[in-house]
């Protein structure tokens, strides 16, 4: 009785998680049908407007830097370079560094004003509100009507300003953002699976997401604000790691407009280190967790939002929640395989497994779709999102517990610092990013229970032939190889690289730290 009790138990959280999977994947698929049909209508609504000369408002350019000695100096070089008036232009490096990037970027910025800008290096005495507390203090001092924010591994295009600017000429529109591209998309295969998933929400997920009037996010950088905005909506606030995430919403529910610009693409760095990654999406998955606690009710009590866009909403800010959903049941598809073996009773609830596929096929047609958005040769199409997509995927579950972690912490109130993502400035596969000053070194338990579950789930795949029911073996041949690449690199890239500098933060709190290398 108890042992039936038990599996009871398993089969419903199994459900529940799988549908959870499934409701997202729907609503994913609703972004593919609303992206399709702007694209066939006009998706290049506001890239033909222009400002008459003379006519330019003041722009002040926020740089947020926090010890970025490989990127800095190419940042300014970069930003220097924009067709804009000079006199109409203020540049801020809010610049928090503690080593050597500050003299680096005292020593750039000396040489720019030498040569006519408005360049000012704004330098705090603390690192309070860590980047949003930057971005805060920047603006007390900006002289701009409208603030365009770059991070330090951006290199945006000459004509960036040109192109963003002239979509303000409606005064309810608060906020522009644009496209990221990828410097270094080539580098190895975790650059390109990378770009493989933001090359989807740069496309489905931005770009339907306004078309459908819902709301969207400003994504921390290569985007323009009115000032105006940021002010009216109580500024930048640092109580999540995901400040962009949370002033998007509370300036939208303010009734501000914002505007994705999809045709143009400012290019940045992708991580190149496991660690890195993890590092970013540690920050990304928390913050939007906290984000669920602060904003998501006030959405949902909102009588002037529509049920659709309501509805947006809760799948945009619990996005990161479909990782505790992965993993539950990936976890539990082994125990599902020996219960549907022993419990015959049970049968009939087992087509809610076949959720799980369709949410596979839906989530491949979303992404299918943003392939397509590059590259218009069908073959060339078929063949690279072939090969691509089952990695991706895989490598996606593979972070299934470290993100669920995360965000775990983010439900639950755990407070940790904000630890950007190093950059590296590398392009070529030949340059080395080992000897980077700002890697992390440490392999926490979250890695070793990474290669725990690599072996878990592939006695999942012994199981089945043990059982001749195979039905699962491809989800768990997935997850066999997820885990074990993401542990593998997270192993291989803390024992390679030859200066470790500081902790890996994306277990504090819930996971010791029991091995440092060095």
């Amino acid at each position: 009785m108890l042992i039936e009790i038990i599996a009871m138990a398993i089969v419903f959280i199994y459900s529940v998680a799988s549908l959870f999977i499934f409701s997202y994947s729907i609503m994913q698929m609703n972004l593919v049908i609303v992206y399709l049909k702007n694209k066939l209508k006009d998706g290049k609504a506001y890239t033909g407007k222009q400002l008459k000369a003379g006519s330019e408002p003041l722009v002040t350019v926020q740089l947020p830097i926090y010890n970025e000695i490989y990127v800095a100096e190419r940042l300014l070089d970069c930003i220097t370079t924009l067709e804009y008036p000079v006199d109409k232009l203020e540049i801020q490096v809010l610049d928090d560094s503690d080593d050597e990037t500050a003299e680096l970027i005292a020593t750039k910025v000396s040489e720019y004003r030498k040569k006519g800008f408005n360049i000012n290096h704004v330098l705090r005495h603390n690192r309070e509100g860590f980047k949003a507390g930057a971005l805060a203090y920047g603006l007390k001092g900006a002289m701009g009507e409208f603030i365009a924010i770059f991070d330090s591994d951006f290199l945006p295009q000459k004509d960036f300003l040109k192109k963003t600017i002239p979509v303000f000429d409606d005064d309810k529109i608060g906020m522009v953002q644009t496209r990221w591209d990828h410097l270094n998309k080539n580098y190895s295969l975790l650059t390109r699976l990378q770009a493989f998933g933001l090359d989807a929400h740069f496309s489905i997920e931005q770009k339907g997401r306004n078309a459908g009037n819902h709301f969207i996010n400003f994504n921390g950088t290569a985007g323009v604000w009115r000032r105006k905005c940021i002010e009216t909506s109580n500024g930048w606030q640092a109580d999540t790691l995901t400040e962009d995430l949370d002033l998007s919403y509370r300036a939208q529910l303010k009734g501000w407009k914002f505007i994705y610009l999809e045709e143009v693409n400012s290019p940045a760095e992708l991580p190149v280190t496991m660690n890195a990654l993890k590092n970013q999406q540690y920050r990304w998955n928390k913050g939007a967790a906290e984000c669920v606690k602060k904003i998501l009710g006030l959405v949902l009590k909102d009588k002037k939002i529509s049920v659709s866009t309501k509805l947006h909403s809760i799948f945009h800010l619990m996005n990161s929640s479909v990782f505790i959903a992965i993993l539950i049941s990936a976890f539990l598809s082994i125990p599902m395989l020996l219960i549907k073996n022993e419990f015959l009773q049970f049968h009939f609830l087992f087509f809610l497994a076949s959720f799980i596929l369709l949410s596979f096929l839906m989530l491949s047609v979303f992404y299918f779709v943003a392939t397509t958005q590059k590259e218009k040769k069908i073959h060339i199409n078929v063949g690279r999102f072939l090969l691509i997509f089952p990695l991706f995927l895989s490598v996606s579950m593979g972070m299934a517990l470290h993100n669920a972690v995360a965000v775990i912490e983010g439900y639950l109130g755990k407070k940790t610092s904000f630890i950007r993502t190093p950059k590296f400035n590398l392009s070529s596969a030949h340059q080395s990013w080992k000897h980077n000053k700002y890697l992390s070194s440490g392999i926490n338990m979250i890695t070793i229970l990474e290669g725990v579950l690599t072996f878990y789930f592939a006695s999942g795949i012994l199981i089945a032939f043990y059982l001749h029911d195979f039905g699962l073996v491809p989800f768990h041949a997935m997850l066999t190889f997820g885990f074990g690449f993401v542990f593998y690199t997270s192993l291989s890239h803390s024992f390679l690289f030859a200066s470790p500098n500081q902790k890996t933060p994306h277990a504090e709190g819930i996971v010791k730290r029991i091995i440092t290398t060095s």
